[in-house]
């Protein structure tokens, strides 16, 4: 008998998730279903992607809706197009032997006009992304007034991504004593604001500790220089043969440009980000799913709700901005109770990133090796010898052709065939990998944990910085993060955003690294640039120097003048270290080393809080 029966699940639904392959609940199952099947409680769930949350919802709701009227019951709320699709169609599986169940998929990207009919012709249960939502319920063609069960699935995506006054705006059309249902992969404190603003005394589950990761996944990192980031990639990718992986970069751009040159390089691989169409995207999925692609190439925000089996990798080509996007994304592999491994690939300055994620998730990091040439070559030849030596033999089909086959070889003995069938493959491999360079990062480049603060920046050889870091005064009041400033800058210096380091974002200016070699062309392409009708600045800067902060200003090696107009103030800095304010004399501390402009801190003024202040 299946264990779902003993949950509380009726006979109907248990044999359709038993043609599925559910054979037995998971954790979150177990737990979560015999408290949702009362409809009593409102009601959070706690637990990583990839554990069988859909099913913990979607099989309640199918024993507590009235399937006998067609008005919508139940809501279920997720912050992309894919997710949304994803759980429309599994539960329209488990009711596949219900009468009269009806789901709708409601999600920008696709014909409204479609939705607005399904709806229309009746409806109990509505999956949906935000945005498009609110914008049926502005046109007045939903009618959310018997709404039962109210879910909000991947909560904190969704507020992530921006979502909170749309979530606002489409619950205030539920009635009050509707049940709200919250499952999340982590617990922010925006998403426990919205489970009081919500919900009633709810019943909480958590499913290991809050925001830890999931313990079936191995983490690794490998260190290398920047410029080596897309070729040991490839020897990572290389030296896995069998890897069905997603691999996740900061931006569209850098997205685009990695699949385009992964495929350029004979691999099986595409890209999906915000920037392709439904249909696009829809095409991308298809074949990733049938796994013709063997990697795809994906932003955080298009990767939310994946949901395809067997993933064996995720590759962190870049590490997220923010820390609590490592768990969704290592969460796309491992699941349903499987195994799978998270890898990172960074350079020195981003191991303190790699500590703060080993906190977040409750798992140390592995230090990997990026392998050597000749380790790639010997695991793509066992690898092969492998596949011939489990291959399945079409007896019947190629019984035709084995007379001829054996007259090809007539002049050579068993062990000549073996050797010339083998090097097919290991030639290729040994073509490309002879004189391969070891692309691991020097020991000197960085410190392990248990040494002392790593370099500020990648070294080469001669100990000098890879990177250089450029001043851009354009900033957070331009409404620029960092991923908008990324594309800004590639796009004007036609430059790969592969090059591009560190970006800080300030108010209103920015500091951001590109390689040494791009410096020239960076500051040249941005000469006559202009946004909002003033000019681009783009500077190098300098440690002993400081940079103007406003359009109006001068600059100077070795000290700077400053004149903001209308408002009388002048402050101007030359060696003798004193500070002019309206008449306010202030002396100036000096680091030890000599050069940079420091406030009472001591620190650089780059480095200092970015404040307000009141001349």
């Amino acid at each position: 008998m299946n264990p779902f029966i003993n949950l509380g699940i009726r006979h109907d639904i248990v044999n359709a998730i038993s043609e599925l392959g559910f054979e037995n609940p998971t954790p979150i199952q177990e737990q979560s279903i015999p408290v949702l099947l009362t409809g009593s409680n409102d009601f959070v769930g706690l637990a990583q992607t990839g554990t069988g949350k859909t099913a913990a919802f979607g099989l309640p709701l199918l024993e507590l809706l009235d399937f006998e009227v067609n008005h919508p019951q139940a809501l279920v709320l997720c912050p992309t197009r894919e997710l949304c699709l994803q759980i429309t169609n599994d539960i329209k599986n488990y009711a596949k032997k219900m009468n009269n169940v009806n789901v709708v998929a409601v999600y920008g990207g696709a014909s409204i006009q479609d939705q607005l009919r399904q709806i229309k012709r009746g409806v109990q249960i509505v999956v949906a992304t935000p945005g498009r939502m609110l914008d049926i319920i502005n046109r007045k063609a939903i009618d959310f007034s018997q709404v039962k069960f109210v879910v909000l699935d991947e909560a904190d995506e969704m507020l992530n991504m921006g979502f909170q006054e749309d979530i606002d705006s489409i619950l205030s059309t539920t009635p009050d004593e509707k049940k709200t249902w919250l499952f999340s992969a982590t617990m922010p404190s925006e998403v426990r604001r919205i489970a009081k603003k919500y919900m009633d005394n709810p019943f909480e589950l958590t499913m290991g500790e809050k925001n830890t990761g999931n313990v079936n996944i191995d983490h690794e990192y490998y260190v290398v220089r920047a410029r080596d980031k897309y070729a040991a990639f490839k020897r990572i990718v290389d030296n896995n043969p069998s890897i069905f992986g997603i691999v996740f970069c900061r931006t569209k751009i850098e997205t685009q440009e990695i699949a385009e040159s992964l495929m350029k390089d004979g691999y099986n691989a595409d890209s999906l980000h915000g920037d392709l169409s439904q249909q696009q995207r829809d095409k991308v999925m298809k074949r990733y799913r049938e796994r013709s692609l063997q990697l795809l190439i994906a932003t955080d925000v298009a990767a939310r709700g994946i949901d395809v089996n067997d993933v064996t990798h995720v590759i962190n080509y870049s590490l997220p901005d923010e820390i609590e996007n490592y768990t969704h994304r290592s969460g796309r592999t491992a699941r349903a109770g499987k195994t799978g491994v998270s890898i990172a690939i960074i350079n020195s300055k981003e191991l303190g990133k790699i500590r703060q994620i080993e906190r977040t998730i409750g798992k140390k990091f592995i230090k990997a090796e990026i392998p050597t040439g000749f380790d790639v070559c010997e695991k793509q030849l066992f690898s092969l010898l492998h596949k011939v030596h489990n291959v399945t033999v079409n007896e019947e089909q190629i019984e035709q052709y084995i007379p001829r086959i054996m007259d090809e070889f007539k002049d050579l003995d068993k062990e000549q065939v073996i050797k010339r069938f083998a090097s097919i493959e290991f030639n290729r491999f040994l073509d490309y990998y002879q004189n391969a360079p070891d692309l691991n990062a020097p020991a000197d480049d960085f410190r392990t944990r248990d040494g002392e603060r790593g370099e500020r920046g990648m070294r080469d050889a001669g100990g000098k910085s890879e990177y250089t870091r450029l001043f851009i005064n354009l900033g957070s009041v331009d409404e620029f993060n960092r991923g908008d400033l990324l594309g800004y800058i590639c796009n004007n210096s036609k430059i790969s955003g592969r090059t591009v380091g560190k970006i800080d974002v300030k108010g209103v200016y920015s500091f951001f690294e590109v390689s040494n070699g791009d410096v020239d062309q960076v500051v040249n392409n941005f000469k006559g640039v202009e946004f909002k009708g003033r000019e681009v600045r783009i500077e190098i800067s300098g440690e002993g120097t400081s940079t103007t902060r406003t359009g109006g200003g001068e600059r100077r090696e070795g000290g700077y003048q400053r004149r903001e107009g209308g408002g009388g103030f002048n402050r101007e800095r030359s060696g003798g270290g004193e500070r002019r304010e309206g008449g306010f004399n202030r002396d100036r501390n000096k680091s030890a080393g000599g050069g940079g402009f420091r406030d009472f801190s001591g620190k650089p003024r780059e480095e200092r809080p970015e404040r307000r202040r009141r001349f």
